[in-house]
């Protein structure tokens, strides 16, 4: 074919009439659907009351409207979204809010700061009595430097209880969450790398360093206790009466050993308070040491499970020997103490239950200390039944998991006691 006839065909194809071009037979096609037709009807004024729809001519056009929005990350369950400072202060929603408790925490600071600075500009006498210094500092102490028990101390614990809610929320929400979803890890099994540190600390000063249970009992009472050991307890006391709340608010999802972990609670709860009544504070600080270093343990096991299934049986073999090393030989050596040598106690100091004098310990009370050491030791053997249980599977080349857990890949927020009872052993 020639150059000018090439040139004549291609003119005569640009110059095809509309109904035979490619867009203009879509056009026509979905002109034949009715919901078109009305659309168009209605948005073409010259349309009006024909029934053909659009016309011949026109050609297809994009969509309008907005383009379809991104997917969002996933958002904080609306229980943790605060409603307002007094909203939340009734409700109670401070305890999940963590700007919510920030400002609840704070006033006291604030207030006592402002108490000093009246002092140091003569606007106040020095030695005025500042009642907010007794929600932070902890109080009774005495002529040789140490402190006794008061009771300012309930004030004290009942302002960190406000302290432990800023702090487990802000962590959980601002940091282990990300967290969690990047590594899948749960905040149970981050925390317990975090919570547990400071009872080594403290034991390591006093004369039972490491388990010298004959401590317990000699030179019985004694009421001075050391800066470090009275705020370790009273923090102690605060954060497992938050966590008490938190769990009588049913806020954390029940797991299959929901009631034990109650019992742990309350028990737990029990020891502080007539411990820290009666003078025993050393022996309440070595059960605490029993506790704490398995959770670590416990911790790795886990966080080592995520990361690798096949390295993980040895380190549950190890996390197995530290439990059955503190939660059940320590527990009973402590148990044993209470049992034999409760008699080292002076006959004096011994005699007497005599509450309004400060004279606690008659012969019935060693079985009020005995008690509740049982009760846990009871509690961790339930668990120590389910451990095995797993290290056999194990062993049996099954995958290591949690059968208390019902859904480890939860929102760690949708459920904030999303930790099971072998991450939570005390409760997170």
């Amino acid at each position: 074919m020639s150059s000018s006839g090439t040139s004549t065909a291609r003119a005569s194809g640009a110059s095809k009439p509309a109904n035979r071009r490619r867009s203009s037979s879509v056009t026509k096609a979905l002109n034949q659907i009715p919901l078109n037709q009305v659309e168009n009807a209605g948005s073409h004024p010259a349309a009006k009351g024909a029934h053909s729809g659009l016309s011949s001519t026109s050609e297809v056009q994009p969509l309008s409207g907005k383009p379809r929005p991104a997917k969002r990350k996933a958002e904080l369950p609306d229980i943790y979204r605060s409603k307002g400072f007094w909203d939340d202060l009734k409700s109670g929603r401070w305890m999940l809010v963590p700007a919510s408790a920030f400002k609840l925490m704070i006033v006291p600071f604030i207030l006592y700061a402002n108490h000093e600075l009246l002092i140091h500009f003569g606007l106040l006498a020095p030695g005025t009595f500042n009642l907010w210094a007794h929600l932070i500092l902890p109080q009774n102490k005495l002529s040789d430097g140490r402190y006794g028990k008061s009771w300012w101390d309930f004030v004290f614990v009942a302002n960190y209880i406000i302290l432990w809610s800023f702090i487990r929320q802000s962590v959980t929400i601002h940091i282990l969450r990300p967290m969690s979803k990047s590594l899948g890890i749960s905040r149970g099994k981050v925390m317990r790398f975090t919570e547990r540190s400071c009872g080594v600390y403290v034991m390591y000063d006093l004369p039972t360093w490491w388990f010298k249970t004959e401590f317990f009992w000699r030179n019985y009472p004694i009421q001075g206790m050391p800066l470090r050991l009275k705020v370790y307890y009273l923090m102690q006391a605060a954060y497992w009466a938050q966590q008490t709340i938190i769990l009588a608010a049913k806020i954390e999802k029940p797991r299959k050993d929901y009631k034990e972990l109650v019992a742990h609670h309350m028990v737990t709860l029990w020891l502080i308070g007539w411990s820290y009544n009666v003078y025993l504070t050393y022996i309440g600080v070595c059960v605490f040491v029993t506790m704490d270093i398995s959770d670590v343990f416990l911790a790795l096991a886990k966080c080592v499970n995520y990361v690798s299934e096949d390295a993980s049986p040895p380190i549950f073999a190890i996390f197995v020997v530290v439990w059955t090393y503190f939660r059940h030989y320590l527990n009973l050596w402590i148990l044993w103490s209470v049992y034999y040598e409760f008699e080292l106690i002076p006959p004096e100091h011994r005699m007497y239950f005599r509450p309004l004098e400060d004279v606690w310990l008659a012969p019935w009370m060693q079985w009020q200390i005995f008690a509740p050491i049982l009760l846990l030791q009871c509690i961790n053997l339930f668990w120590y039944f389910l451990i095995w249980r797993i290290l056999i599977r194990a062993l049996m080349k099954n995958p290591l998991a949690d059968e208390r857990s019902e859904d480890e890949d939860e929102d760690p927020l949708e459920v904030e006691g999303e930790a099971t009872t072998l991450e939570k052993t005390q409760a997170e």
